[in-house]
């Protein structure tokens, strides 16, 4: 089983092709781009477990400079 999830992230200002590059870089990340709107970067991330999705978020992601802001959105396959 993968459980995937949609990480909006709000940056500093400037930063978001830098922060979405370093988000990039995490495993368990498959897409990390910078975008225009109310969000800075959108990223697509999966694990094997909802727990192991948070421990990315919380430690891995939420820990990188330059990140003020994120919100995470389970996808849920009915």
């Amino acid at each position: 089983m993968v459980v995937q999830a949609y990480i909006l992230i709000q940056t500093d200002v400037g930063k978001a092709a830098e922060v979405a590059k370093a988000v990039g870089q995490i495993s368990g990340v498959t897409l990390a781009e910078d975008v225009t709107g109310p969000y800075d970067v959108i990223v697509r991330a999966e694990a094997h477990t909802v727990d192991e999705l948070g421990n990315l978020v919380v430690s891995k992601v939420q820990n990188l400079e330059g990140i003020t802001r994120t919100l995470t959105c389970p996808v849920v396959h009915i």
